[in-house]
């Protein structure tokens, strides 16, 4: 997911070398004598020069000799390359195919909603551009759903961690406004940022400065009346201890007026120490370790996986991976912290996410997959929208059939 709001919603041939022929010189007559007679025999010739065609031979031998030792280099860098080749391919197409395997079978009974679903919201409802009406039309299609959080898009706070008023002049009408029209629902601000951990530009969570504005900012929207605080700073690297001691700092804020913290959260590593290897390779980490994720979910009420962008090319796939991100999640947050999977309400194609694989038919059967295999009764456990405004027809009829029921 994207720390601010989406656009239309955060991927030699070697040239062979040329073999210069040997070249024959041309015999000569060797000179007469001055009386007519022939002159003496030309001394013999060497041995390197005998053969065929004397010195011009040696060098047709040199050329051959040279030819043969650069066709074999090019035999060893072929066969090099192949083995890189298959090095990199045989690990990944053997992951592919585990993943689908763990898309086959038939959920548990009763993993279906536990009224305890959420959904990102994006700026509009805070800037203006909705109104009384939208949101009576939004309320009559979420009662007949188990959402009881939403995220709406508050930010982006700046660099420094503070946040204008200027951004959200609506909120308050709008927290109001759902807690009228849907008793029970609570609306949290979210707040992004892009982070400064792969280019110059983005807020940096080192600064003990900047954690104290974005604490404070998280006081501000509670002053709204906000009934929570949803962070999204993104590239987070995991295990990043700035960010688990803002979380620290944040949450003696939330606990203090009653009200939630919650998170967006990267993927896990889908095979240990992937992120340290996708770090090298690609310059972007992207996954977090199971223990850091861990770590994060035992100091917030609720943790939203972000489990889309996942570069899987078929439904198949991606429904197996996030049946193994919604085991692999289950397995370290506590039963006390709030676990929810998102769900792709929005559509996009491009290397990180294929719109015919990353399907809310496909995620809701993973997420029921996964729930069954690792802790089926679990209570705390929801799946998360993302994002409202580029939502299709299709995508709410997969979510009610799939995991409202």
């Amino acid at each position: 997911m994207a720390d601010t709001e989406p656009g239309s919603t955060e991927p030699r041939s070697t040239e062979p070398g040329n073999t210069e022929p040997g070249s024959t010189e041309p015999g000569s007559s060797e000179p007469k004598a001055a009386d007519g007679e022939d002159g003496p025999p030309g001394a013999p010739a060497s041995d390197d020069e005998s053969g065929t065609g004397g010195a011009g031979g040696n060098r047709d031998a040199e050329g051959e000799a040279e030819a043969t030792r650069r066709t074999r280099r090019r035999t060893r860098i072929r066969r090099t390359a192949i083995a890189v080749l298959l090095v990199l391919l045989v690990p990944l197409l053997t992951a592919e195919t585990a993943l689908r395997v763990n898309y086959m079978g038939d959920p548990a009974d009763g993993t279906h909603t536990r009224n305890r679903d959420a959904m990102w919201l994006g700026h509009a409802w805070v800037d203006g551009r909705k109104d009384d009406a939208d949101l009576a039309a939004f309320a009559r299609r979420v009662k007949a759903t188990g959402i009881r959080d939403l995220y709406v898009h508050t930010g982006p706070m700046e660099h420094d961690g503070t946040l204008p008023k200027s951004l959200y002049p609506r909120a308050r009408w709008l927290v109001d406004a759902v807690h009228r029209e849907l008793p029970g629902v609570r609306v949290q601000a979210f707040l992004g940022d892009v982070l400064a951990t792969e280019s110059p530009d983005g807020m940096r969570l080192e600064k003990p400065a900047t954690r104290a504005a974005v604490v404070d900012s998280a006081r501000q929207v509670l002053d709204v009346g906000y009934d929570g605080v949803h962070l999204d700073l993104e590239p987070l690297h995991s295990g990043d201890g700035d960010y688990l001691s803002l979380l620290d700092d944040v949450r003696a804020v939330t606990r203090g007026r009653d009200a939630q913290l919650s998170v967006a959260a990267h993927q896990i590593d889908p095979l240990p120490g992937f992120h340290s290897f996708w770090g090298t390779v690609a310059g972007h980490p992207k996954w977090w370790s199971q223990e850091f994720f861990g770590q994060v979910a035992r100091r917030v009420d609720q943790i939203a996986v972000m489990s889309y962008d996942t570069m899987q090319p078929l439904e198949s796939l991606y429904g197996g991976y996030v049946a193994q991100q919604t085991s692999l999640a289950l397995e370290v947050t506590p039963p006390t912290t709030h676990l929810l999977m998102g769900l792709p309400f929005y559509h996009e194609n491009r290397f990180g996410h294929w719109n015919h694989a990353e399907t809310v038919a496909a995620a809701v059967r993973g997420v029921r997959l996964g729930l069954s295999r690792t802790d089926a009764d679990r209570e705390r456990f929801g799946v998360a929208a993302y994002i409202d405004f580029a939502a299709t027809e299709q995508d709410w009829a997969s979510y009610r059939d799939g995991w409202v029921r």
